[in-house]
Order: C-alpha cells, then sequence, then structure tokens
C-alpha cells in the first residue's frame, strides 16, 4: 500500500501536469487559431477540424491505453505521453505545410489520451480507493484553472512572439513541467493486474469489485455521451447564441466566464451532493440542470443578469458532470477494474466532446438560429436524462 506521504506527492504532480497539459494541448489552440489562419492562409474551419481529429483519436486511443493503465500504472504512460505531447507540439508549431500541421493535431490527440484527465483518474481513483473522490476533486478544482492561466499566458506570448514561436515556448513548458515530474512523482506501487476476470477471484474485496452488468453499462455511457453532447455544444456555442440576441463580445465572454466559476463551484459542492443523493437521483439531477439550462437559453433574450445566472447554473451543472463522470465506473462496479473499464465508458465521451460545437453549429445553420438550436440541445439534454433514469432501474442492471 502507498504511503501517504507518496500518494501526496503524487497527487500534487498530477494536479500540476493536468493544468499544464490541458492549458498547452488544448487552451492554447483557441487563443491562436486566428494568428495561425492569418499568418499561413489555412481556413478556420480547416485548422479547427484538425484540432477536432486529435479529440477524436484521444477518444479512440483511450480504450487501449485504459487497458494500458490496468497493466502497468500511470508513470510510464504518462511519462511517454508527455514527450509525445512535447514532440507534437514541436511539430505543429514548426509544420511548414497543412498536412504537416494534421499530422501533429493527429500526434497530440494521442498524447492527449495518456496524459489528460482519464489516465490521471485512473491514478488516483486506484491509489486512493474510498477516498479518491476528495482527490479526484483536488485534481479538477485546479485543472479547472487550465485556462484561467494558459489563456491570458498563450495571448500574452502571441502578442511578442508569432503563433510558432508561442507553442514552441509552449513545448518548453510542456517539457520542463510534465516530463520530469511524471516521472519522478508517479512512483506509488501498483497493484498486478489478474489474468483473469477479477469478479471470479472469491479473494477479490468485494467494495472493488462488482459483477459488470454490460446493458446497464452501456445504456449509462450512452447517457452519459448524450449528456456531453448537450454540455458541450452549449457552452462553445453560448458566445455565438448571445450574439444573435444582440449582447457584444465583452457580454458573452462575461457569460462565458461565469459559467467557469459556476463549475468551481460545482465540483467543490459534489461531496456534498452525494452524501444527500443516490447514484441514479444524482446523475438524472445533474443531466437535468444541464438541460433546463440549455433550455432557459433557448427561452430567454434577458435580461443580461438573468442570463448570467442561468450560465453560472449551467457552469454548475458542467462542474458536477465532471465528477459525476470521474466517479461512474467506481461507485457502480469498484476500483479494481477501474482503467480498463473506464477507457471503455469515457471513449464516446470524448468523440461527443469533439463533434458537439460542430453540431451546435450545424443546429444552428439548419434551424434558423441559435436560440432554436439551443432548444434542440435542451431535447436532446432530456433524454440524456431519461437514459440515466432508466440505467438505474433494477431491470436494467440485472439483464
Amino acid at each position: 500500500m502507498p504511503t501517504g506521504r507518496a500518494l501526496g506527492w503524487a497527487l500534487g504532480v498530477l494536479c500540476l501536469t493536468e493544468i499544464v497539459s490541458w492549458g498547452v494541448l488544448y487552451y492554447a489552440f483557441p487563443v491562436l487559431a486566428a494568428g495561425i489562419t492569418t499568418n499561413t492562409g489555412w481556413s478556420t474551419p480547416t485548422i479547427t477540424a484538425a484540432f477536432s481529429a486529435a479529440l477524436v483519436v484521444s477518444a479512440l486511443a483511450g480504450i487501449v491505453v485504459g487497458r494500458i493503465m490496468h497493466r502497468h500504472g500511470p508513470r510510464w504512460l504518462m511519462t511517454g505521453g508527455s514527450l509525445l505531447a512535447v514532440s507534437a507540439v514541436v511539430l505543429i508549431a514548426s509544420a511548414p505545410s497543412l498536412p504537416i500541421f494534421v499530422a501533429g493535431w493527429l500526434l497530440a490527440g494521442l498524447a492527449m489520451s495518456c496524459v489528460l484527465y482519464a489516465p490521471a483518474f485512473a491514478a488516483v481513483t486506484v491509489w486512493f480507493g474510498p477516498r479518491r473522490l476528495r482527490a479526484l476533486t483536488a485534481i479538477t478544482l485546479v485543472a479547472g484553472l487550465a485556462s484561467t492561466v494558459f489563456a491570458p499566458l498563450t495571448a500574452a506570448l502571441d502578442t511578442h512572439l508569432s503563433w510558432r514561436g508561442t507553442y514552441l515556448v509552449l513545448a518548453v513548458v510542456l517539457a520542463v513541467l510534465t516530463v520530469p515530474t511524471h516521472y519522478f512523482g508517479l512512483r506509488p506501487a501498483w497493484p498486478p493486474a489478474s489474468p483473469r476476470p477479477v469478479e471470479n477471484e472469491s479473494s477479490a474485496d468485494p467494495a472493488d469489485v462488482r459483477p459488470v452488468h454490460w446493458p446497464q453499462f452501456w445504456l449509462l455511457a450512452t447517457a452519459f455521451t448524450i449528456n456531453t453532447v448537450c454540455l458541450y455544444a452549449t457552452v462553445i456555442n453560448l458566445v455565438p447564441l448571445l450574439h444573435d440576441r444582440g449582447y457584444n463580445s465583452t457580454a458573452a465572454s462575461w457569460a462565458l466566464g461565469i459559467g467557469g466559476v459556476g463549475q468551481v463551484l460545482g465540483r467543490l459542492g459534489y461531496a456534498t451532493l452525494t452524501r444527500r443523493t443516490g447514484l441514479t437521483l444524482r446523475t438524472a439531477a445533474i443531466f437535468a440542470g444541464a438541460a433546463i439550462t440549455t433550455g432557459l437559453f433557448a427561452l430567454l433574450p434577458g435580461p443580461y443578469l438573468v442570463l448570467l445566472f442561468v450560465a453560472l447554473i449551467a457552469g454548475n451543472a458542467r462542474g458536477l458532470a465532471t465528477l459525476l463522470s470521474a466517479t461512474a465506473v467506481s461507485d457502480r462496479w469498484g476500483t479494481a477494474r477501474y482503467a480498463r473499464l473506464n477507457g471503455l465508458f469515457h471513449a464516446p465521451q470524448m468523440l461527443a466532446s469533439a463533434l458537439a460545437p460542430f453540431l451546435g453549429a450545424w443546429l444552428a445553420g439548419v434551424l434558423g438560429g441559435y436560440p432554436i438550436a439551443f432548444g434542440a440541445l435542451a431535447i436532446v439534454g432530456a433524454v440524456a436524462v431519461a437514459a440515466a433514469t432508466f440505467s438505474g432501474s433494477r431491470r436494467t442492471a440485472e439483464r
């Protein structure tokens, strides 16, 4: 059993590396996208598609990464992923042509699967066991500041350097702050993987191992995936919606920022929510919060302060959903196979998060505006509530 000091050090390492990895690999791109288009002539939809392709690769690779984590633990996987991430960012920064730029993002997607939330969540879930919620909350609270730290940092660098120079500096930051810390910090012992299905082992701790009822597993995964579509399509398209409502960029940006505050508040309150609600009720309630606030955005043109309040509640639902997703597998099926099962569980959600922004914009074009698109997304969210509720029924769990 890892010592408390080793676990504390490992948790601190993951808090640091998650904020840096998210900041460089995810949040730097929207800040630099306009400069990339201006400098290269590549269209914004084209470079955004390259970024989305990285998220798709991350989702698909996450299934294999989960199996590797289950057998070998996070140290070498995340260290190698950090090295791969540095190489990818350098390739993106120096790409002389669009195909090389796309190749850099595909490589970055593979790195994302090794260094972002999924492997970090798997590590602390296995290491901390019954105390995992506090560790998961710490990681998500710190990583939630990635945009707060790296968006202005990237913008400041871009003011004095080209987009290429900015990415090269960020690659150095990534190399210095993640590669050695993953290698030296993620050293707590990792339990050996079982050579056979662990639910058949009489020696297994029943608190850590529970039989997987696959219809329930996949129905729940579907519910989370549908909710991810609602959440990500809403947050990415909130600014265009408010522009449609007649608000300027500053007002729209403040609404988006208030949502970030709501995320932090949601994550802080998740532990209290778990003590007062059961799994199915908690899941359905959080999904309902996302669906209802999306519907309110569709219906309410103002006043502005009301929209800010809705944005705060919507952000709260997103923050709660992050920890809900991180604990969905372990709360239902134990921690012993978390890395492997979580890779399967989260792959469709990652795909949804990659495609949702485009789905929201596409719906706005097809349906005649963002308010109607948000109404459609609210209905999508309601479907997620229904699927989550049915996945928790006794009949489904026993199939």
